[in-house]
């Protein structure tokens, strides 16, 4: 298979994964028009900047480890624009290789491809096949793989991988989970670092996580790289699908990796944000701040499109009205509409309210109830730190039942440790009567009082 032009032992491939092409966002709530219909092809066009990312690095060959459709019914229209944007890659010398994963076995789903584009390897779930690229009659890599024949596989396919022999970079694609590598994940093709590593290829190209995670490999190393690029666009309002989506761009260098750099090709970014109100005073102040940082969100964004949630935290002089029936509905109406929705633009998809209300300290010390009795006691002890100037005057008793107290729950491991790294009484304490007044219902900036 021919590839780019350049020298024979220098070269980049791109690694992509979890296209899940024509699929739309899924868990947030109505949109508007335009928001809608960004979303609707927002996968598609994340995809032809793929195609464009290796047309622009002049890349050898494009790797694509699983999951390029959603599901088994794999639409019309995600099958073509896959074609096609193959077929561009292929007229340009760009060989490509794909496995499928478990949303889109091959087994399942009606096929509205008949002949893919020359220079494309399509791999079988049959058994592990072995393809070599070659470029002006020399061999610069081999690309392994297997697809998933049915959704659910719970074999370790990795075993079925081994190094063969011959010239170039030894490449294996799989869509797999390492080690339980993320949550939220099914355990498809489980597998250990150490079974790729002990497979002897020197790049695994694998798929299934939706996060970019190097599990192992560094520049002219000798250990194998083990790499998930992470889906091409992000899908949903879960952790996983937070951030800058893509694929990574290898370099490869007689025949060892040279680098390997995640590139964004994402059309619009989920963001989840936790902003502290606490020093706010009304509503109007927090809606500048939603606005501000809905700024300076899309200056980072490098002109891509945002979905935003934002959580509110801290205490507030702005809680009691925060509080308020429809306040936080009618937040969100106000910043959704201080756009105007041209690209790139924002929208904000959920505000959650999680501040707390400012107390007076002195006022609950004042009181005849045990949050006052919580309070004194807290007092006392901050005197008897404040005595011995560090700290280490507390009673060592004392101490040591805190720190066995709260370390009870932890497994046994983390509690050596923490025990071992000793604490600060005077912060533990402050934390300790935070956390107590919090769960009364008795929450206040009590550093108010100098703690």
């Amino acid at each position: 298979m021919a590839s780019s032009t350049g020298s024979r032992s220098s070269f980049c491939f791109v690694h992509a994964a979890d296209l899940h092409l024509d699929t739309p966002f899924k868990g947030i709530g109505k949109t508007a028009a335009p928001v809608a219909a960004a979303l609707r092809e927002a996968s598609l066009e994340a995809f032809d900047d793929l195609v464009s990312l290796c047309l622009e690095r002049r890349a050898a060959f494009l790797v694509v480890a699983g999951d390029v459709y959603d599901g088994a019914e794999r639409g019309i229209r995600a099958q073509l624009r896959f074609r096609d944007g193959l077929a561009r890659l292929s007229d340009a010398g760009i060989a490509t290789f794909v496995v499928h994963g478990n949303h889109d076995p091959i087994e399942s789903g009606w096929p509205a491809v008949g002949t893919w584009p020359s220079g494309v390897t399509v791999f079988g779930a049959e058994s592990v096949e072995a393809v070599p690229v070659v470029r002006d009659g020399q061999q610069i890599a081999v690309v392994h793989g297997i697809s998933y024949g049915r959704r659910e596989v719970r074999e370790n396919l990795a075993l079925r991988f081994s190094r063969g022999a011959g010239p170039g970079l030894q490449i294996g694609a799989l869509h797999c989970n390492v080690g339980g590598a993320a949550e939220g994940h099914e355990d498809y093709s489980p597998c250990s670092l150490d079974d790729l590593h002990r497979v002897g290829l020197d790049y695994w190209a694998l798929g299934h996580i939706h996060t970019t995670l190097v599990l192992s490999g560094r520049p002219h190393g000798d250990e194998p790289w083990v790499v998930y690029p992470g889906n091409l666009q992000a899908r949903s309002p879960k952790p996983s699908e937070r951030g800058a989506k893509g694929a990574v761009v290898v370099e490869v260098r007689d025949s060892r990796v040279a680098s390997v750099e995640f590139v964004a090709c994402d059309r619009v970014r989920y963001t989840g944000l936790d902003l502290d109100v606490s020093s706010l005073t009304s509503v109007e102040a927090v809606r500048d701040l939603l606005v501000d940082e809905a700024q300076s969100e899309l200056d980072r964004a490098g002109g891509r499109c945002l979905v935003l949630r934002a959580r509110l935290t801290g205490r507030s002089e702005a809680h009691a009205s925060l509080q308020r029936p429809r306040t936080i509905d009618q937040l969100l109406e106000s910043v959704r509409d201080d756009r105007e929705l041209r690209r790139p633009w924002c929208w904000w998809d959920r505000i959650e309210d999680a501040s707390a209300p400012l107390i007076d300290v002195s006022e609950l010390r004042g009181g005849s109830d045990f949050a006052a009795d919580l309070i004194g006691t807290f007092d006392l002890l901050v005197a008897q730190v404040a005595a011995s100037g560090t700290g280490a005057g507390l009673d060592t008793d004392l101490a040591a039942d805190l720190a066995e107290e709260i370390t009870a729950t932890l497994p046994k491991v983390l509690r050596a440790r923490a025990l071992s790294s000793g604490f600060d009484a005077a912060d533990l304490l402050a934390a300790g009567l935070m956390t107590a007044l919090d769960e009364l219902g008795a929450g206040e900036a009590f550093a108010r009082a100098g703690y």
